[in-house]
């Protein structure tokens, strides 16, 4: 499993960022504070605090995780 922390700043990068999770063969969960959620969940996500970065959690071989986390190089928080 890798971690990373992305910050979804508006709608769109919640629709993007589901589709990208969703077309994912393997797990993503997204974890803020004591939540743990889907990451192919669009609903879950929106239940969440998108003021604050999210911590992402990939269950996957490290080539897969590798290809999955240059994707999300555009939601990476600061």
């Amino acid at each position: 499993m890798k971690k990373t922390t992305i910050q979804l700043m508006s709608i769109n990068d919640v629709k993007e960022f589901v589709n990208l999770a969703g077309a994912q063969m393997f797990d993503v969960d997204i974890v803020s504070g004591r939540y743990v959620i889907d990451a192919k969940s669009i609903m879950g996500i929106f239940s969440l605090d998108l003021s604050h970065p999210l911590e992402v959690h990939i269950h996957a071989e490290d080539a897969a995780c590798e290809a999955f986390l240059a994707k999300l190089e555009k939601y990476r928080a600061e």
